[in-house]
């Protein structure tokens, strides 16, 4: 089959990689939609260095083969992360921060841009009926958009900045917003900027402080206008990954009293009620056969994604 595939800090589209062939706690799943996220195209800036294999982790496909028979023929989405089982963390809950875990598409494990990936099968969500697929591929960034409410508590009355006007920023002003908090949204394109208006205020310059910044810009930059925009024991959220460095003034943190808060996966299920309760505006997503793998990664369309159906 073919493969977008990464190795040696390039990409190629390979010809010859084999059907992947499940493990017995695995799930062979046919892809019908694999959407590029941000960090993907970091990764071949330099993200994940160590990485080789197929890329991808957002995704949408049907089951073909499983060790729960139940799932066959399922349409699923997964979660990225699969732990060893046995550590501390994997027995206390946090299975994404097992020290051997594998991350398709990321991490030690095959992504889903090629028609076929193989997953463990606790991974896996199946996709309500009136979920098409064109918004069941949300389901893992959105996930991420809900690990925030579901890790720090956020009042009503909170005044709320979200740095970035992507594909992620997008997710979180919606899930920020259903908690009645008032959002603002920092960005730099206002072509992407007028998506938000419907739940959220806009701007390409702030000069007001917050009680929480989440910073999901995706570039370095975003921590640095993070610290300039929170009050005082505030809080700041950080959603970026990125290649390379950032310098912080770790003294301001200290005496300003801010918490700094790391937040990346997040819940599936919470993810896919939402998305069949129709609750979020989702932009369309731009297709593109495999094939044409450097046109879809060079699109400046708000998000785009591979068509395997």
């Amino acid at each position: 089959m073919q493969g977008l595939y990464f190795n040696d800090g390039k990409a190629v589209l390979r010809q010859d990689l084999p059907i992947p062939e499940p493990q017995a706690h695995e799930s062979l799943i046919r892809i019908s939609l694999a959407a590029i996220c941000n960090t993907d195209r970091e990764i071949m800036k330099g993200y994940k260095p160590d990485f080789s294999g197929v890329l991808g982790h957002e995704f949408v496909g049907i089951v073909e083969k499983s060790n729960d028979p139940r799932l066959i023929g399922k349409r699923v989405v997964g979660e990225i992360n699969e732990g060893c089982g046995e550590c501390i963390y994997c027995k206390t809950g946090r299975e994404k921060h097992c020290e051997s875990r594998k991350c398709i598409g990321i991490a030690r494990k095959d992504g889903c841009f090629a028609p076929y990936m193989a997953i463990a099968t606790r991974s896996l969500s199946v996709v309500p009926d009136n979920v098409p697929d064109e918004h069941a591929v949300f389901a893992e960034p959105l996930a991420a958009a809900l690990e925030i409410p579901d890790s720090v508590h956020i009042r009503p009355s909170e005044e709320i900045c979200v740095i970035g006007d992507g594909r992620l920023s997008y997710l979180i002003a919606q899930v920020l917003a259903l908690t009645g908090a008032e959002i603002t949204v920092l960005g730099k394109h206002e072509e992407k900027l007028h998506r938000f208006e419907s739940f959220a205020k806009t701007t390409t310059a702030c000069d007001r402080r917050f009680e929480m910044v989440v910073d999901a810009a995706g570039s370095p930059t975003g921590i640095e206008n993070a610290m300039r925009l929170v009050r005082s024991r505030g809080t700041i959220i950080l959603k970026s990954t990125y290649a390379g460095k950032t310098e912080t003034n770790l003294s301001a943190v200290v005496v300003n009293e801010v918490k700094i808060v790391g937040s990346r996966c997040g819940p599936f299920e919470p993810a896919l009620r939402l998305l069949s309760r129709g609750v979020f505006e989702l932009p369309p997503i731009e297709l593109h056969p495999l094939r044409d793998w450097d046109k879809a990664l060079a699109s400046h369309a708000f998000k785009v994604g591979f068509d395997f159906r």
